[in-house]
């Protein structure tokens, strides 16, 4: 079947000869001058070693989209995005506001705007990812205030005694006795005391007490 042109197979040929063409777009351009001598879509599939399906995308594309359709598609990139990335940062500024003010931002949040504009459930991993490629951080604790005072901050250190190096000699620090009624491993029971509590009259929580003589 003869679709094309003496031009459109002069300018064929043309793109042939040319050193640097991609494989995969010699190919489909020969598929094409097959079709144009005659040869029907199963014998040019057996001719180039292709299936029939490959064969006849190669002839719907150039009849839709000429010599420029033949081109192979760039591999790589962002094949199964949920929105374009220019979508993902105007979503972003509705909670650019609050992040800016000083204020958590809570991922829970984002994760259901997010999830209502593709219109889909979708993981946390995925959320992250959309904060991480503009640039937004997860919060992390600071190692200091950025408005500390260093000299009071020295100044308390030496106020504050030592604890072992000022103890008195005749003191040492109370200790709770053991308790008696825990089992390894086996949960107490109803009959058993209860423990004793940190800070209560009979045991202190915090002072001192006179060594033993």
């Amino acid at each position: 079947m003869v679709k094309c042109s003496r031009g459109e197979v002069r300018k064929l040929k043309k793109w042939l000869r040319w050193k640097k063409l991609p494989d995969k777009q010699r190919h489909r351009i020969q598929m094409v001058l097959l079709r144009e001598q005659g040869l029907a879509q199963p014998a040019i599939a057996a001719a180039m070693g292709v299936s029939l399906s490959t064969v006849n995308r190669a002839h719907m594309a150039y009849d839709q989209g000429g010599i420029k359709a033949l081109r192979p598609k760039p591999c790589g990139g962002r094949q199964r995005e949920n929105m374009p990335l220019a979508e993902e940062k105007k979503l972003l500024t509705r909670f650019a506001k609050a992040a800016g003010a000083g204020e958590l931002l809570n991922i829970h949040d984002v994760k259901l705007a997010y999830e209502q504009a593709i219109g889909h459930q979708t993981s946390k991993s995925t959320v992250y990812g959309v904060l991480e490629r503009h640039g937004w951080r997860k919060l992390m604790p600071r190692p200091f205030h950025p408005q500390r005072d260093i000299a009071a901050q020295n100044a308390f250190k030496k106020s504050v005694p030592q604890c072992r190096a000022e103890r008195p000699a005749d003191c040492r620090p109370a200790r709770l006795p053991a308790a008696r009624h825990v089992r390894r491993r086996s949960a107490l029971r109803p009959d058993e005391p209860s423990a004793t509590v940190l800070g209560t009259e009979e045991h202190p929580a915090a002072g001192c007490r006179p060594a033993h003589s």
